[in-house]
């Protein structure tokens, strides 16, 4: 699987690398890390794919933050180091073949779902910085599962080959060595930008169930993400 970051592929399906998503998830970010008083000195995201996010983050931080992005696709990293600047740098590179490299926070932005071995490479991020930020699509939910075809579409289209729930995610963190420090929902489907017919169809009875009972709505109608600060 990693060969299609490699060789062009994922780049021809999504030629934006979904850069339209990028402000959204620093918004993110932003905001676990300010409900958690964080303020790291130096950030590094793995899997930066074209760099929007560290750059949108660069930009709410300023220079009192360097970010770093780490990325083994040459097509993205093409796209992301036109955005170099003094506090943000772009590193052709695997970061877990980065034996030094240590960071205050480290980033895996709607990574783990793609990674060949998940379990392996999460043991070995968990060295590389204090505290690590997920961000994890959760693909398994109920209407999900009685459609097929969600799942079967993220497989083809932007390489998803692990799914999750919210309880599957956090026993897979705490099973790799991690504490867990606070996590949310994000709402996805609701809030990203060039949504499809679909979700925006379910977009009124998502927001209904979810104020009602979020694991629930979660767990039945989908939709949403889940972001954890881990250590």
């Amino acid at each position: 699987m990693r060969q299609i970051y490699t060789d062009g592929t994922y780049l021809g399906n999504n030629p934006s690398w979904h850069q339209e998503d990028s402000s959204w998830k620093a918004k993110q970010i932003a905001r676990i890390l300010e409900a958690n008083a964080l303020t790291p000195r130096n950030v590094c995201e793995v899997g930066c794919g074209a760099g929007e996010v560290l750059s949108q983050l660069s930009k709410l931080y300023g220079n009192e933050v360097h970010f770093y992005g780490y990325e083994i696709s040459p097509q993205a990293h093409d796209l992301c180091k036109k955005l170099s600047k003094a506090n943000l740098t772009f590193v052709l590179q695997d970061l877990l073949e980065e034996n030094s490299a240590t960071f205050d926070v480290v980033l895996a932005i709607d990574v783990i779902e793609h990674v060949e071995d998940v379990f392996g490479f999460l043991r070995k991020l968990k060295d590389k910085g204090k505290y690590k930020i997920f961000h994890i699509p959760l693909d398994l939910s109920v209407q999900t599962v009685l459609r097929s075809s969600p799942i079967a579409a993220a497989r083809e289209s932007v390489g998803h080959i692990h799914y999750f729930t919210k309880e599957i995610a956090l026993e897979l963190l705490k099973d790799t060595g991690y504490e867990i420090v606070d996590f949310c929902y994000t709402a996805s489907s609701l809030e990203l930008p060039n949504r499809g017919w679909k979700s925006k169809l379910l977009s009124l009875p998502r927001k209904c169930a979810f104020s009602i009972n979020e694991d629930w709505a979660v767990r039945v109608l989908g939709g949403y993400s889940l972001l954890v600060l881990a250590q």
